[in-house]
């Protein structure tokens, strides 16, 4: 099967950028308590669903999955970039990466208890989207759960030349009733959303932070 356009921009896109972004982004979730409370309520429920292990997909250089580890959670990271994947293994040497595509997970049926996708729907196109959360469902266990982080809006961002770097990227903002909607189309209801506004120190675009928990249910 041929690969879908996108995938191969965000992978040369992320390979390109992968040492800078780790700098960047270095140390990012010490200054938004918000966001390390709601990755310490989805670490509670995936230890108490116990259904299997959590993947954070499109895990970059793996910071979200060291933070899950760090909260008792059995997890592993898949990222479409080689590059980001390199940097995750040097940087968390305890823990698993491997590359992966969030559209085809090479992943057994209910093989998860819980699935992180922290700011990486962003660069899936609108369309795709059902695809992404079909698969989310098959590979998640009866009772799994799903958080999702990105960008709020309904327009795209292309970004050219981050970090003087010459590549570009589009950056799909998303609606959180949108994204809600296509997750209970797919089988995964949402049971919670929040919209966070821009801290005062954000890096990077000023802009409202959209975040959804849900959950597979559990089987009759």
């Amino acid at each position: 099967m041929t690969e879908p356009d996108f995938l191969g921009t965000a992978r040369t896109f992320y390979d390109t950028i992968a040492d800078d972004y780790v700098d960047w982004i270095r140390g990012e979730l010490d200054a938004k308590p918000l966001d390390r409370a709601l990755l310490a309520a989805f670490a509670e429920l995936a230890r108490a669903t116990g259904a299997g292990p959590v993947a954070d997909v499109g895990c970059g250089p793996g910071r979200i999955s060291a933070h899950l580890h760090a909260l008792g959670v059995d997890v592993f990271g898949l990222d479409l970039s080689p590059r980001m994947v390199a940097l995750a293994r040097r940087d968390h040497p305890g823990l698993r990466f491997e590359v992966g595509s969030m559209t085809g997970l090479d992943l057994a049926d209910a093989s998860l208890g819980g699935i992180v996708a922290w700011y990486s729907i962003i660069h899936v196109p609108r369309e795709e989207l059902p695809r992404v959360f079909a698969e989310f469902h098959r590979v998640l266990a009866p009772g799994g759960h799903v958080l999702l982080a990105f960008q709020v809006g309904d327009h795209t961002l292309h970004a050219e030349r981050p970090m003087d770097h010459p590549v570009a990227l589009d950056f799909h903002r998303q609606l959180p009733g949108h994204v809600a909607g296509l997750l209970e189309a797919a089988g995964i209801p949402a049971t919670a959303r929040l919209v966070r506004e821009p801290e005062e120190d954000e890096p990077g675009t000023k802009i409202r932070q959209g975040f959804l928990l849900a959950r597979k249910p559990a089987a009759a």
